[in-house]
């Protein structure tokens, strides 16, 4: 895991991104239907066209989307969970809770960190 080419390391990089969290989260909240990417994209606020785009294809490239477009002007892209998808979505969540749970300690921390920055100089 500690070397860069671990195929577990770079399954983890992937993974383990905002972006991926919270599309998974939002496909599994629609599973088993499908969401167009627009919605996708008004349900994770701050992400770019771009980002969504790449992490989408990530995640089908994964196995764990599915993409159907529909052929229209402009086109129609839904996207929905596999089950492999699916399965992802328990550990995130977990992962989801731990910081939730955390996040005043880790604020503390980051606060104390920087008073001593400060007074360090």
């Amino acid at each position: 895991m500690f070397d860069p080419q671990c195929p577990t390391r770079r399954l983890l990089d992937r993974i383990g991104t905002k972006w991926t969290s919270m599309a998974v989260k939002v496909l599994a909240e629609a599973s088993p239907e499908e969401v167009r990417f627009a919605e996708l994209r008004r349900r994770m606020a701050g992400v770019s066209q771009k980002m969504l785009s790449a992490t989408l294809q990530s995640l089908a490239r994964d196995g764990l989307v599915e993409r159907r477009v529909e052929p229209a002007v402009p086109p129609r892209v839904y996207y929905r969970l596999t089950p492999l998808g699916l399965s992802l979505e328990e550990p995130l969540a977990m992962v989801r809770a731990w910081a939730e749970e955390h996040m005043a300690e880790i604020d503390r921390a980051n606060r104390h960190s920087e008073e001593r920055a400060a007074t360090d100089g």
